[in-house]
């Protein structure tokens, strides 16, 4: 049975890509790594990844353009703006048995995959507190609970589609091409008043297809957060602790990764853990900057 790691990335989230795969690297030499292209600008973080981190791009590129024209003729494009942001999907029909699924806006702290181990009992894993902290907002609208969609206790199952693992047939194509048109027909039962563009209706089709699921921070004594956008962790040693408890990995999610945001410098330890970290450009003084900007011609001059 073979497991592995799939990601969603183009050229543009190239060094958010080498931070994820250097910190899996550095924890898990061996693990199969498979990239799904978002779109067709992907040739050169497929061929650097392939190079430093050994990364397969997803076979079946056939079957991957073919699934984005059924989702884009699917929804209305004032539904889903960005029918590419649902590739993550063929995961369930690539070539792992046992899969975890990570955004690139993530580094990690453990050995990932091992938690692959909890897929001999549940079908479904996913490792976050939405249902705690953010309750349904950007996933499904009130309704969906008011009109007893889902149970309370279904509903308590919604998570964050950024990192989340399962396994290879616990849904079929056909199984997923009739919920999609479900929720085509139903756009009153999400939220995507913040942007989220495939975490609503890939909340729907887990809840509605796969009957176990799991949450791994719902282990005996309760798991670590890993939201950059909580400002209570520690760091020891370029890793994250909650209140004692190691973090498995962070997930920026909406959090600037930008210079100055969260947690900045940690990932720029991850992302230049295998090369020189390029020095960073020398900002003006206050009193150049105002000289520039009174007499431009001067510092035009300079430079020629």
């Amino acid at each position: 049975m073979s497991r592995g790691i799939y990601i969603t990335a183009n050229n543009r989230v190239l060094d958010n890509a080498i931070a994820l795969l250097n910190s899996i690297r550095l924890y898990d030499p061996e693990i199969p790594v498979i990239l799904i292209p978002f779109n067709d600008d992907y040739q050169l973080i497929a061929e650097t990844l392939a190079e430093q981190h050994g990364v397969q791009v997803y076979p079946d590129l056939e079957f991957l353009d073919r699934f984005t024209q059924v989702v884009a003729e699917t929804f209305d494009r004032d539904f889903l703006a960005l029918p590419n942001k649902m590739r993550k999907l063929v995961a369930w029909f690539g070539p792992l048995d046992e899969f975890l699924y990570i955004d690139t806006d993530i580094i990690v702290f453990e050995k990932i995959a091992d938690n692959l181990n909890h897929l001999s009992e549940y079908g479904f894993l996913c490792c976050d507190f939405h249902h705690s902290g953010e309750k349904l907002k950007d996933v499904f609208a009130p309704l969906v609970k008011e009109q007893g969609i889902f149970t309370d206790a279904q509903l308590q199952d919604v998570f964050n589609s950024g990192f989340w693992a399962s396994k290879k047939g616990t849904i079929t194509e056909q199984q997923m091409y009739e919920v999609l048109r479900e929720c085509a027909q139903h756009r009153e039962y999400f939220d995507f008043s913040h942007g989220t563009t495939d975490q609503p209706v890939m909340n729907y089709m887990v809840l509605k297809l796969i009957e176990k699921r799991f949450n791994l921070v719902r282990i005996p004594g309760g798991g670590p957060g890993n939201w950059a956008g909580s400002k209570h962790f520690e760091e020891k040693d370029h890793i994250l602790y909650d209140r004692g408890k190691r973090l498995q990995y962070l997930h920026w999610a909406g959090s600037p990764m930008r210079p100055g945001g969260p947690y900045r410098e940690l990932w720029e330890h991850y992302r230049y853990l295998r090369e020189p970290k390029p020095p960073t450009p020398t900002k003006p003084s206050s009193l150049q900057q105002l000289v520039n900007r009174l007499f431009p011609f001067m510092t035009a001059r300079a430079s020629s």
